[in-house]
């Protein structure tokens, strides 16, 4: 499957404010907390706590949300298909951290261990 460049700039545009909360109810509704999603972001991008919130009060589009990270150097561990994209072959850099960010989100409320989704 490939990424459009109209899928690209959709994404790009998009607030980040507008999709935390969503993460919020995915990991809540199987169990996790908020501080380890907040832990899994801290760990990919380099935004605490403090950070996230002024990002989503400010309502930071995820281009900029990932321009402006500092993305974990093992995060191109992060591998296998989500939301039908097989990360590895998504060659945007923004599309690609999007889906690693989507990825740790769903390891997380998969049950998986904090150590292995923190690669």
């Amino acid at each position: 499957m490939e990424v459009t460049s109209a899928q690209i700039q959709r994404v790009a545009k998009m607030s980040f404010a507008s999709v935390y909360p969503h993460y919020i109810t995915k990991v809540e509704k199987k169990g996790r907390t908020k501080a380890e999603l907040h832990q899994v972001i801290e760990w990919l991008t380099g935004y605490n706590e403090k950070a996230i919130e002024k990002i989503n009060s400010e309502k930071i589009n995820f281009e900029t949300f990932f321009q402006e990270a500092k993305i974990h150097p093992n995060a191109h561990l992060i591998t296998g298909v989500i939301c039908g994209y097989r990360i590895e072959e998504i060659e945007n850099t923004m599309m690609k951290q999007v889906r690693y960010l989507d990825k740790l989100v769903d390891e997380l409320a998969k049950g998986k261990k904090m150590e292995k989704i923190l690669r």
